[in-house]
């Protein structure tokens, strides 16, 4: 049988498309799905073009939701207009707009139209990125991206990488490996880390007396210091120190760990340095980043969130680790039901380097981001997020009523009215949310309750910030 692709317009069969779809209990005609694929892509251009006019979270009841969405199990066909338009109007209406200009909570999400056009086009084609021989076009995409993210990130031409969710289990991933390729032993995190850290070592079983968690110091960075003393104290006491988890962007201040420190430590003592990125790494695109991340390409293991920094809908994590090998040894697995998936020679079996089988392609809307835009736009985009932060610190110095508490590091300020106790700023914030205006963070820093702004936006406007700090002043809480 002959494998030449197929010209653009040719299909794969003389047969009417029309009378194929007659013989599918779950067909549509083509003249109907070009109908709803049509309203669909107006629909969501409209949300790009005009929605920063709503509001940026809007929160519905269980009762109000369930009614309007539940009900019976559907027993005969409906309108498959009229339930797009009830997903759409309802159900995609409830909820936090992560690419709002104005959502500055958390961590933002705000995908750009190339990575939605990819992500459409593997849903449509069902694409797969399991095995070379089921997706062989799709993992050759996913190499690709991976490639041009570890050379723009400064990471050996050598290093495995694989797209995950997000960082959570980009994280699993990691340490999994990590503990894998060198054996089981003490790790060393601060008390900044993100949970996912935390609760990814009890996922895998880890014992408590293995997880030190080191106090950060005023920066709230990790103390190379304290590691090497507890490192000495631990190999005095006759236990294995084996792993250093730092942070490149803590998600509370944007604060990045002291990387060359962390990695010349872990040279020395044979420990592998896992950086979690899942936030800041993608800064690393744009001058200022790169020097704020000094160092990440000393990582044996990094991740970072694709759909955060570099602009794409979720979800999409990714891991890189600079051991080569060490992710298929790990998570590899050919059992008899695959024995014609095995990958050969330059291949790659991406079931391999985690622990999903059934993969959806995540890499396609990547690809299609960077061959849009090109890196050095993505690059100015991303400065854009760090200018944002710093114009947000500099409103917030020449207004008295507030007080920054950490600078403006990798798109993240954090201030607080003096005085005000932990309620009154979660008040601040839920009646600006409620008011739909704009979405801010409540939370802590060394135990010090404030406020925080995330600017990664590029749509976000000097303007957007203002409005937003002028009503959180204002607002009756």
């Amino acid at each position: 049988m002959s494998t030449r692709p197929l010209a653009a317009d040719q299909t794969s069969s003389d047969e009417p498309a029309r009378a194929r779809g007659d013989a599918d209990p779950l067909g549509l005609d083509p003249g109907t799905m070009r109908d709803l694929g049509h309203w669909l892509v107006d629909r969501v251009v409209d949300h790009f073009e005009r929605g920063g006019e709503g509001p940026a979270i809007r929160t519905g009841t269980p009762q109000d939701l369930m009614a309007a969405l539940g009900g019976p199990v559907p027993r005969a066909p409906g309108d498959p207009l009229a339930e797009l338009r009830t997903l759409a109007d309802v159900a995609l209406s409830h909820m936090q707009h992560g690419d709002h200009p104005r959502y500055f909570a958390r961590v933002p999400g705000p995908s750009s139209f190339a990575g939605v056009l990819g992500d459409w086009l593997g849903t449509g084609f069902n694409a797969i990125a399991t095995s070379w021989a089921g997706g062989s076009g799709p993992a050759a995409v996913e190499l690709v991206v991976l490639g041009w993210l570890g050379s723009l990130l400064g990471l050996s031409p050598a290093a495995d990488g694989v797209i995950t969710s997000g960082g959570s289990i980009a994280n699993l991933t990691a340490l999994v490996a990590a503990r894998d390729a060198t054996g089981p032993g003490v790790f060393y995190l601060s008390d900044q880390a993100h949970e996912s850290i935390d609760r990814a070592l009890r996922a895998i079983g880890v014992p408590e007396h293995d997880v030190r968690v080191l106090a950060s110091d005023r920066d709230l960075r990790l103390p190379p210091d304290a590691v090497a003393a507890a490192v000495s104290e631990d190999r005095a006491r006759g236990r294995r120190p084996g792993f250093v988890v730092a942070t490149a962007g803590t998600v509370n201040a944007g604060a990045v760990d002291p990387l060359p420190a962390l990695a010349e430590l872990c040279r020395r003592e044979d420990l592998w340095l896992h950086v979690d990125g899942a936030y800041g790494a993608p800064a690393a695109l744009c001058d200022a980043g790169r020097a704020a991340l000094r160092g990440l390409e000393l990582a044996d293991s990094l991740t970072l969130d694709p759909h955060k920094w570099l602009f794409q809908p979720y979800d999409a994590g990714c891991l890189f680790v600079q051991r080569p090998g060490a992710l298929e040894a790990a998570f590899a697995f050919n059992p008899e039901y695959l024995v014609d998936t095995v990958a050969g020679a330059g291949e790659v079996n991406f079931r391999d380097r985690s622990l999903e089988l059934t993969r959806r392609s995540r890499a396609l809307k990547l690809w299609l981001t960077f061959r849009t835009y090109g890196a050095d736009r993505i690059a100015t985009a991303i400065a854009r997020g760090l200018a944002l932060a710093e114009h947000a610190e500099q409103r917030l110095h020449a207004d008295d009523r507030w007080r920054v508490v950490t600078p403006a590091q990798l798109g993240i300020v954090t201030f607080e009215l003096p005085g005000a106790t932990p309620t009154e700023h979660r008040r601040r914030a839920a009646a600006l949310a409620a008011d739909g205006h704009a979405v801010v963070t409540s939370t802590e820093v060394h135990g010090r309750p404030v406020l925080r702004l995330c600017t990664i936006n590029p749509r976000t406007t000097e303007a957007d910030i203002d409005s937003t700090i002028e009503r959180l002043a204002t607002v009756r809480a």
